[in-house]
């Protein structure tokens, strides 16, 4: 009871901080705060079914699965004008240093969504799928981190990448979690520390 108190009040905070970010934003910065920030609302709804803390629903999994299409893909980068860091932007100078790698992410996490929402059908794993949101999503932030996926595991290019039926062929928990590792490595790469 305790942890679900402290955890709630985590997301109130969060939620708090984050309109209050968003409160100062304007064009394009403010439309991809906004994309973010319904991506990361998205993680939050599933996060409890995760944790095997409310049952498993797929008609959720799968609408999260549409947040994550709606905005990753050429819909994310269309998003990132070169040079739009007016504040309270977060993001750094690397995504059109690298934009390679930054629209090879963007893809990655449209192709994983797309093999999210089928996979939602497969129902969780044998183990519950108790995965943790802090392990697949790097920890404290909505949506960013540390992850396996932020270096060595990606590479530099899209071979290597699995395909949308790769990610559907798995349980609707490791499917999530391959989805949600592709934030986490953009995150790591991409979005400027907070203060």
């Amino acid at each position: 009871m305790k942890r679900t108190t402290i955890l709630a009040a985590i997301a109130v905070t969060g939620t708090a901080v984050a309109a209050l970010a968003h409160s100062g934003a304007t064009g394009v910065v403010k439309e991809r705060m906004e994309a973010m920030k319904a991506m990361g609302d998205a993680v939050k709804a599933v996060t409890p079914m995760m944790q095997g803390e409310v049952a498993y629903d797929a008609d959720v999994m799968r609408e999260t699965a549409r947040t994550f299409q709606a905005h990753s893909g050429e819909a994310m980068t269309k998003l990132f004008p070169e040079g739009s860091t007016d504040m309270p932007s977060e993001v750094k100078d690397s995504v059109w240093s690298d934009w390679d790698r930054f629209a090879a992410l963007a893809e990655q996490l449209r192709i994983y969504a797309e093999g999210l929402e089928d996979a939602a059908g497969n129902g969780p794993s044998g183990g519950g799928g108790n995965m943790g949101a802090g392990s697949m999503m790097g920890g404290g932030s909505m949506m960013g981190g540390g992850s396996m996926m932020g270096s060595g595991m990606m590479g530099t290019s899209m071979s290597g990448m699995m395909s949308a039926d790769d990610i559907a062929a798995m349980p609707a928990d490791a499917a999530f979690t391959m989805t949600t590792q592709v934030c986490s490595a953009c995150h790591e790469r991409f979005r400027a520390e907070d203060d």
